[in-house]
């Protein structure tokens, strides 16, 4: 879904399985910052490799879920293997924010986009809870010891 472009566009990228509250304050969070927001959803290869696990659900309907959202404007499902650099140069973000818990630092990531030609600010969301309830992993443990057990 490519959207016309308006003006500071901002780009994430995160699994987005079982979408809950945190990542909806993420996704927020991360408008503020732009006129646009641009997300890509992790691809299932990709979740595999990362997480260990296949993701609750697949790409096409996480990203489904995300085009939703009034918050986000436009939704790319990512490459397998990582970061899709000849991606991110056809979105061209102005700025690209990081979740909380991104494994990725901020500056390993500015000198990869700069290798790879692409300039754009990179920031991090922080948190908008002191606890983790608002981890997919936790919403999934819940899940299990009130259902499973």
């Amino acid at each position: 879904m490519e959207g016309k472009r308006t003006g500071i566009r901002v780009l994430v990228g995160g699994v987005f399985d079982i979408l809950h509250v945190g990542h909806v304050h993420f996704l927020e969070q991360a408008k503020k910052l732009g006129d646009e927001l641009v997300v890509i959803v992790a691809n299932d290869e990709t979740v595999m490799r990362d997480k260990g696990h296949r993701p609750i659900n697949p790409a096409e309907d996480r990203a489904e879920l995300l085009r939703a959202l009034r918050v986000v404007d436009e939704v790319h499902i990512g490459e397998p293997g990582g970061i899709s650099f000849d991606l991110v140069r056809r979105i061209a973000p102005d700025v690209i924010a990081l979740g909380p818990d991104q494994r990725i630092q901020e500056e390993r990531l500015k000198m990869l986009l700069r290798e790879n030609g692409i300039n754009a600010e990179v920031m991090r969301i922080p948190y908008m809870y002191k606890e983790d309830r608002a981890k997919t992993s936790k919403i999934i443990q819940r899940i299990m010891e009130e259902f499973c057990e």
